[in-house]
């Protein structure tokens, strides 16, 4: 028998709610992605040839890890953080790389910039000045 077959008058307890309680998705690009340089154990060096960075990229991007970048150029930077958007997406990394898409990356939806800053973790730099200037072109 139910509480129902009693003639009680109080409804049957509601089932359960599952709610999504994750964290929002990022909306910045660049916002926390520069820190000061040794915050890592192991940075990887950016400032290495394009054909060299973009096969590390290639495979970076499908790892079931991220990397910090290490650089002292803001123009290196950006192309780092163009050349990961790229890698991601099956575009061209080389062209990434040497001309940065400022349109296409500021245009990133949030699940695409989650997914970047998931294998672009950071950036370390002696010069943290420098490089937020160099990526605030991209900040919204």
């Amino acid at each position: 028998m139910t509480h129902d077959d009693h003639g009680d008058d109080h409804p049957a307890p509601a089932e359960p709610v599952l709610l999504n309680l994750s964290a929002p998705a990022r909306r910045s690009l660049v916002a926390d992605l520069v820190r000061p340089d040794g915050s890592s154990p192991t940075p990887v060096d950016v400032d290495i040839p394009d054909p060299d960075l973009t096969a590390f990229l290639a495979g970076i991007a499908h790892a079931d890890h991220g990397f910090v970048a290490r650089t002292t150029s803001g123009p290196r930077a950006l192309a780092v953080l163009a050349g990961t958007v790229a890698a991601l997406c099956g575009e061209d990394i080389p062209t990434a790389l040497t001309t940065p898409d400022l349109p296409f990356l500021k245009a990133l939806k949030p699940a695409a910039i989650e997914a970047t800053r998931t294998v672009l973790l950071s950036i370390e730099t002696p010069n943290e000045q420098a490089i937020t200037e160099a990526l605030q072109i991209l900040d919204h």
